[in-house]
């Protein structure tokens, strides 16, 4: 199994995705971490709701962690996501990959987390402290 892919209301872990891709074969592994932050664009956010089309999102996904196997010829990539309320500092997404050098691993993490944020049906909502709004509607 060379991809893991996971949408869960639960803290994400760093672990779990590390161990995944762990390779004797591999020396480069890239790990991509995305946290809440407390401001956008001048204002306050108290937190963030992602809403997602789950199934559709998990399809996405896996074309996405498909697509940078084979672009970049890496071993094994995990992609994992919240939904649900998430606070300050807290993982929002989690991008992990190995290969056998470091730059296909740079590589296609970048890959699949531009990728993530453009195509797969997650949405995300700022809380801030006199409102609320959807960020970056797509898909």
């Amino acid at each position: 199994m060379k991809k893991n892919l996971l949408i869960s209301d639960r803290s994400l872990s760093l672990d779990q995705c590390y161990d995944f891709i762990l390779s004797d074969e591999c020396g480069g592994n890239a790990i991509f971490v995305g946290t809440v932050r407390n401001h956008n664009k001048g204002e306050s956010v108290k937190h963030l709701d992602f809403d997602t089309y789950e199934a559709m999102a998990l399809k996405v996904m896996g074309e996405v962690a498909d697509e940078a196997i084979e672009k970049y010829d890496i071993e094994k990539i995990a992609l994992h996501h919240r939904k649900g309320m998430v606070s300050i500092r807290e993982k929002a997404v989690i991008i992990a990959v190995s290969s056998a050098h470091r730059d296909a691993a740079f590589q296609a993490c970048r890959y699949a987390i531009d990728e993530l944020k453009k195509r797969v049906p997650i949405w995300k909502k700022e809380y801030l402290e006199n409102g609320s709004y959807w960020v970056n509607a797509h898909p």
